[in-house]
């Protein structure tokens, strides 16, 4: 019986020990994301998100209170709707990227994964979706995966 104590009492300090291991290996990991575009712990963002957070494409991350804020005063700019799951915005974000800082277009993303609200919110169908909007108000959007001339060309229509 004593021999049966002992091996339980071994057990349960190694899992334990492995317990607070994983915690700090987890703290670590996070730490570096506390401050994140998004305004959320690390570890209740997605993990594709959480992928994202160094990613030169998705840095010019908006929050839902900023976009209601551009939209409430009448702002014009575009608007890049993407979730962080979708395979297509992953192919599209690297082209239009480059595509707006060649016409040295501002783009603000907003990341529908994050931020599920918004798809009913903002009358978004599908991602990606890049939309123009003038004095607040939704001038045109290109809706699925584009090309680089596409972009260009939708950028260049609206460009101040």
């Amino acid at each position: 019986m004593k021999k049966l104590a002992i091996y339980l009492s071994v057990i349960i300090v190694l899992f334990g020990a492995l317990y607070v291991i994983n915690q700090q290996s987890n703290s670590a990991k996070f730490s570096k994301y506390q401050n994140n575009a998004y305004g959320i712990a690390p570890e209740k963002l997605n993990p594709e998100t959480l992928k994202q957070l160094d990613d030169p494409n998705y840095q010019n991350i908006i929050l839902p209170a900023s976009l209601d804020d551009k939209i409430a005063k009448k702002e014009s700019f575009f608007l890049y709707y993407f979730s962080s799951t979708c395979v297509h915005c992953k192919a599209m974000t690297p082209i239009l990227v480059p595509a707006a800082k060649s016409l040295s277009v501002d783009i603000k993303q907003f990341n529908l994964e994050e931020f599920k609200d918004g798809w009913n919110h903002y009358n978004i169908t599908a991602t990606p979706t890049l939309i123009y909007y003038k004095d607040g108000k939704e001038v045109e959007r290109m809706v699925g995966e584009q090309n680089d001339a596409a972009i260009k060309a939708f950028l260049s229509k609206y460009k101040a």
